[in-house]
């Protein structure tokens, strides 16, 4: 139930009345209500009684037990019905109210106006003013539109029903959130693969149709007119002959600037489907006259026309090639596919050419369906290998986290290939891609080896390669062979820019601590990726940045990356696995651990649906990090002992890739496990030989806490924040406070709490601070009622700190913490330093 679905649930209003389209999930709200009562009667008037007088009330009086009486109207029918409402009790719920005949929506209304102490609930299908659910509920009535779901709310519906996670962000654009849609949509893409085109299921056809056909022809035809553009605004669509977009709200929105969009792509795709032949070669030629894009006229114009047209097929190439700079590779795929329809069957090697242009152009745009669309063209007509080739890798590539869905295509792209070098390095280079996504970094590092030896004058293939070795090499903790320099010394050009060595450099900073380096690269990196058109440049640099704002503290900004690529991901129908691992960890530095908890486990699902290990191990982790600091450790256990075996299985050797050791051995030790000790003996060998400072400040925070030693603690506090990490310096004042309380130093527990809680709060890491407010709460408060900075400065006086002291403490001047002691000394009942300390130790 979404999240505004479950407000209306919740509301205790005793006139409830839902309304919305078909499927938007009505009659699963009010059943939720019904059963959520201790008694309730449900009617459900069919369409066969909206013209029968007094169904309604009929079938009332059969749900509620009651005999049947005659039809009656006026005074009669009036009694009747009160009689029957009163015998009732809990709740009433009208069900599809839109069928309830009006005489005995009158009658039942009338009556439910005198049975104050009954809750009513109508539900009616409609979009506007909810007419039935008026006259039963009356005007003082709460009313509530059903929203649609979420993305989220989608993803987990498409799970409940055994349906893919991939689909999800698809299926909410296709469905506009309507889970009665979106499970027709689950239903027809369930089984398919990736690069199969969208259906458009029967039965959704027929539920937009039935709103559709209640239009006037004028309208009906002006949204036929924004389906077929591009960029539909108001003004462009009356240019076309379009008329004013009236009652239509449940159909399309119209922005500020004018522009016209649908509330589901379902509704486009119905009226796209369902235009005649000739009234769409129609409707495109008034839509080329109308556009002020010259990119959209020549679009419309090669939609207008089927005959081959050797200038306009030029004309739409020229067209993609502006798009494709603009980093549009969504409409240059389009427009390139138009040009190679539109090419004369005379140029064919012009036509397979586009055709291929084409095919790449929808790989970098994940949009799989086009690309195969494209890729088609070539495969069935090419015999040039470099051509077939080609395309068979933007397949691939259109596949993201799913490589195992395009396996035939890699086979045979290395048929193609034959003898040549330069090609079939391209084949090993993706050959390494999928090694690496499968979670084997050994065959990946040998296969881009090879990718990178074999090629003869592809440099960029080779650049990509050397990165992809580097890469391998970090994962397995291998000396550094200069595979990245030399790749550095190439360039990225020409290649993706999550594929370039400039971007291998950043995660290695990333991996090294050094954020501020890795930061201000991507900040660089990013406009080169939106500039790509590569909508999976855009969001790998994106997941980069969220990471490194979560790291460095900056919560805020990490979940803003972390939304921006949440919502590229769906749009693009990319894999979710990144993208919800990415904010797991951005939610839990500055979200909620809850939504930290639900996207990592999402996370981990798709990621096992799309057999790719090496993000299943990164949701794991994001999921262990949280179940270990709200102390659930033996789930913390279970969870990051599944990572530890994953990572093993991948052979990974750099322990600063994903640093799950230490979380794991402090888990390891909250349950009482002893081999936390060998755990991270073993790791920090590691991480002394690799030289990585993070790493060791974690181990030796599990190993603080194993030996209750805040002395130590407090050194690793220290260095985390010359590491620039201040969440995990929060963090291990979150257990330096808890091996104080152990102790019995409650007071240093205490105050060791509030400089966490202050830490927290100045880096807008809400779930943390409600962390360290929690544990506040099981320590006795102060008496005074004293603030933060007051029980801070406290504590700091009877730790011994001079004013001095405790202003560079607090960061404040010395004169402030003067006038702060004084609110102490007040509420405190003490007069003095001497006196402060002593009440103190009396704690």
């Amino acid at each position: 139930m979404p999240l505004v679905g479950a407000r209306l649930a919740d509301h205790d209003h005793p006139r409830l009345v839902l309304y919305g389209p078909a499927g938007i999930g009505k009659t699963a709200l009010a059943t939720a209500l019904a059963e959520r009562a201790d008694s309730a009667v449900v009617i459900a008037p069919q369409q066969a009684d909206a013209e029968v007088p007094g169904a309604g009330l009929a079938e009332l009086r059969a749900a509620a037990g009651l005999p049947s009486l005659p039809t009656a109207d006026g005074l009669a029918g009036r009694t009747i019905a009160v009689d029957t409402v009163r015998a009732l009790s809990g709740v009433l719920v009208v069900d599809n109210a839109q069928w309830l005949d009006r005489v005995s929506a009158e009658l039942i209304g009338f009556a439910v106006r005198h049975a104050a102490d009954l809750r009513v609930v109508v539900a009616e299908r409609t979009h506007q003013r909810p007419v039935r659910g008026v006259a039963i509920c009356g005007e003082d009535a709460v009313r509530g539109p059903v929203p649609p779901l979420s993305p989220d709310d989608v993803a987990e519906l498409l799970a409940h029903n055994g349906f893919r996670y991939r689909w999800a962000g698809r299926v909410h654009a296709l469905s506009g959130g309507n889970p009665g849609l979106a499970l027709e949509y689950g239903a027809a893409l369930g089984g398919r693969e990736l690069v199969a085109a969208v259906p458009l299921p029967d039965a959704v056809r027929h539920a937009v149709g039935t709103r559709l056909a209640e239009l006037d022809p004028a309208v009906l035809r002006t949204l036929r007119l924004a389906a077929l553009a591009e960029r539909p605004t108001l003004a462009c669509l009356h240019r076309a002959g379009g008329v004013a977009l009236v009652d239509v709200e449940d159909l399309v929105t119209v922005d500020e600037l004018d522009s016209v969009s649908f509330t589901a792509g379902a509704v486009s795709a119905t009226l796209a489907a369902d235009i005649p032949y000739d009234q769409r070669l129609a409707l495109h030629e008034d839509l080329a006259r109308a556009v002020d894009d010259p990119v959209e006229q020549i679009r419309h114009r090669a939609l207008a026309v089927t005959a081959p047209d050797a200038d306009l097929a030029d004309a739409a190439e020229k067209a993609a090639a502006v798009v494709r700079g603009q980093g549009n590779r969504r409409r240059a795929a389009e427009l390139c596919l138009l040009a190679a329809q539109r090419t004369p069957p005379t140029d064919e090697d012009t036509r397979l050419r586009r055709a291929g242009d084409a095919a790449v152009d929808a790989g970098h745009s994940g949009l799989a369906e086009r690309a195969w669309n494209a890729a088609r063209l070539v495969l069935d007509r090419s015999t040039d290998a470099r051509q077939r080739l080609r395309v068979r890798l933007a397949l691939a590539d259109s596949a993201g986290q799913a490589m195992t869905d395009v396996d035939d295509q890699l086979a045979a792209a290395v048929a193609d290939a034959g003898d040549d070098p330069d090609l079939l390095a391209s084949v090993r280079l993706w050959e390494a891609v999928r090694a690496n996504i499968s979670g084997d970094p050994v065959a990946g590092r040998g296969l881009a080896r090879q990718a990178a030896d074999l090629v003869v004058h592809d440099t960029a293939v080779r650049a990509r390669a050397l990165t992809v070795c580097a890469r391998m090499e970090r994962v397995l903790g291998l000396p550094d062979t200069g595979a990245l320099d030399e790749a550095l010394a190439i360039g990225g050009a020409g290649i993706d820019v999550h594929d370039t060595p400039e971007y291998l450099a950043v995660r290695h900073a990333v991996f090294d601590d050094r954020l501020t380096t890795a930061r201000s690269r991507l900040l660089v990196l990013l406009p080169a990726a939106q500039r790509s058109g590569a909508v999976d440049d855009v969001v790998d640099v994106l997941r980069s940045l969220a990471e490194v704002e979560a790291r460095a503290g900056r919560c805020g900004h990490a979940l803003s990356y972390a939304r921006r690529g949440l919502e590229l991901t769906a749009v693009a129908g990319l894999s979710p696995g990144p993208a919800w691992y990415t904010a797991a960890v951005a939610e839990t530095a500055g979200g909620t651990f809850d939504r930290a908890v639900a996207y990592a486990r999402r996370g981990a699902v798709a990621s096992e649906q799309e057999q790719d290990r090496v993000y299943l191990s990164r949701c794991l982790h994001a999921l262990g990090v949280v179940r270990l600091v709200t102390a659930a450790s033996q789930d913390a256990v279970t969870v990051l002992s599944r990572v530890r075996d994953l990572e093993h299985a991948q052979r990974v050797g750099d322990p600063s890739i994903l640093r799950w050791h230490a979380d794991l051995a402090e888990a390891m030790v909250a349950v009482g496990d002893a081999s936390a000790e060998e755990l991270v003996a073993a790791t920090r060998v590691r991480a002394v030989e690799l030289g990585r400072d993070g790493v060791l400040a974690m181990l030796d925070r599990s190993t603080g806490i194993a030996e209750g030693s805040a002395t130590q603690l407090r050194s690793v506090v220290g260095r985390f924040t010359a590491l620039g990490l201040p969440v995990e310096a929060g963090r291990t004042l979150l257990s330096l406070a808890a091996v104080q309380r152990r102790a019995r130093r409650r007071g240093s527990a205490r105050s060791v709490l509030v400089e966490a809680a202050e830490l927290f709060d100045r880096l807008d890491a809400p779930p943390w601070s409600a962390l360290a407010a929690q544990q506040l709460t099981h320590l006795e408060p102060m008496a005074g009622d004293l603030t933060r900075t007051e029980t801070r400065l406290a504590e700091l006086v009877h730790a011994g700190a001079t004013n001095q002291q405790a202003a560079t403490a607090l960061s404040v001047s010395v004169k402030t913490v003067e006038a702060t002691l004084t609110r102490v000394y007040r509420k405190l009942g003490v007069h003095s330093r001497a006196q402060l300390v002593a009440r103190l130790a009396q704690r």
